[in-house]
């Protein structure tokens, strides 16, 4: 009986599979890797809040690393490393390696660095019943409500008249002011409760409040706006104006930190994407792995659709491509055919408060490590990249000789979930790809929660891609 016992549990061993917790798998000192690395990327999240900053910073880091500027059509090297920085919001980092470009392709990592937020509007500026407020128009799939009632920093760029730009950065420092949308208080607020969450709170009301002292001018009217606008003015050079070329967006002023008296999570703004992003960047930096080429691309605007010059449905990628295998004498539509990539983007984390929405056998588990998406979408698999079996089980065997603990899993139920990512325009132009990334809880919130354990899953996901 006991050797049947033994069998049977052989063969489900060998048979069945089954989501591994990372930290029940793993030794105290690992653990302790692991607790570590979050550091370093709670330092990043602080840093890089929009994807003006992550470029800034992750650029510092390239460079800390050897990295040196690239322009299209540029000699290449093999064994040098480069990046390219497009308009600011969009960063290629790459690494040329010793084999044939057209045999052995190029191995591409690639997320996303903008975010859920709450931007400026061109005229934002008003003043109304003692108080001046910024009129503004929230950027990517947000929850208007979880807005209301936070604090809130300002960040981004001015480009004034005369072509300068002024960098602005308020809200950070223990010593600066911070912003803030107001909601109705209870009292006032039994109609507005019987409206659904999707329409409490209107779009047009998302208005931050940025002033109230009147300027010292009895004879002038708007004294509050105009004593904003003159703070403005004395310490960047702004006029009102000059917000029609401006870049300025609201963010929560919340510092990432750890969750739970173990700190086995960490709560940020930003995760979405920047917990895949700079897995893949630390990756690259750390792989000793010369002989294959390796790209990451950290892209704007996938919020709102990857559109524009810097998303990932713009040309850049092809144009880099090929000019990295025409640079080395490589055929760039057999470079393409022969590449792979890995699309990083986050997925739902199974929440038991939301259990309804979740179809379980198929839900990313927290701390069960890296989570693959076959395929993306929404319903009937629109709008998806949808990987080969081919190509998954080629996945598959890179994290099995590198002892990756990873997951596999769906955006929730089949006709309530679903989401896009930048998978669908790297395979459209004949590259093999599929999503891996981080579990995310609370995904799009002002403050969302994931495990350390699969940040760093993800991390060494990505280092055994390398090789």
């Amino acid at each position: 009986m006991c050797n049947e016992v033994s069998s049977a549990k052989e063969l489900a061993d060998r048979l069945l599979f089954k989501k591994r917790n990372v930290f029940e798998e793993s030794s105290p000192e690992r653990i302790q890797t692991m607790f570590e690395y979050a550091e370093g990327y709670k330092r990043f999240l602080d840093a890089a809040k929009t994807e003006r900053e992550a470029v800034t910073k992750l650029i510092a880091m390239a460079e800390g690393a050897g990295y040196l500027p690239y322009t299209l059509g540029m000699k290449v090297e093999v064994g040098a490393s480069y990046y390219y920085n497009n308009r600011g919001k969009n960063l290629f980092l790459f690494r040329i390696g010793s084999a044939p470009l057209e045999s052995d392709g190029v191995r591409i990592m690639a997320a996303h660095i903008d975010s859920p937020r709450i931007d400026l509007k061109q005229v934002p500026l008003y003043e109304d019943s003692g108080m001046c407020f910024l009129k503004t128009h929230y950027y990517g799939g947000i929850k208007k409500y979880q807005w209301t009632a936070i604090p809130l920093a300002l960040h981004g760029i001015v480009v004034l008249a005369d072509g300068s730009e002024i960098t602005v950065t308020v809200g950070e420092d223990e010593s600066d002011p911070v912003f803030y949308i107001n909601d109705l208080l209870p009292h006032l607020g039994a109609e507005q409760a019987q409206k659904p969450l999707g329409s409490a709170i209107p779009g047009e009301k998302l208005n931050i409040l940025i002033g109230g002292l009147p300027y010292p001018d009895k004879d002038v009217d708007g004294k509050i706006k105009l004593n904003v606008l003159s703070i403005l003015n004395e310490k960047y050079g702004i006029t009102e104006e000059d917000f029609i070329s401006a870049e300025i967006s609201a963010v929560p002023a919340f510092k990432a930190r750890d969750i739970g008296f173990d700190r086995a999570f960490i709560g940020a703004y930003g995760h979405d994407d920047r917990v895949c992003a700079y897995p893949i960047a630390t990756a690259l930096f750390d792989s000793k792995d010369t002989e294959h080429t390796v790209v990451v691309i950290l892209a704007d605007k996938e919020e709102t659709g990857s559109d524009g010059n810097t998303g990932m449905s713009s040309i850049i990628l092809k144009d880099i491509l090929d000019s990295i295998s025409l640079s080395l004498g490589a055929d760039p539509i057999r470079v393409r055919a022969a590449s792979m990539c890995l699309s990083a983007d986050v997925n739902a984390a199974y929440d038991p408060n939301f259990a309804d929405v979740y179809e379980i056998k198929n839900s990313a588990m927290i701390s069960c490590g890296t989570t693959m998406s076959k395929y993306t979408g929404a319903r009937g698999k629109s709008s998806t990249n949808d990987a080969s079996a081919e190509f998954v089980g080629k996945i598959r065997r890179i994290f099995a000789s590198h002892g990756v603990l990873w997951q596999t899993s769906e955006l929730g139920k089949v006709d309530i979930g679903g989401g896009g990512t930048v998978a669908k325009f790297i395979s459209a132009i004949n590259i093999d790809t599929v999503d891996l990334g981080v579990p995310v809880i609370s995904m799009h919130a002002p403050y969302e929660v994931v495990s350390k354990a699969d940040l760093y899953s993800t991390y060494e996901a990505f280092v055994a891609f390398c090789k």
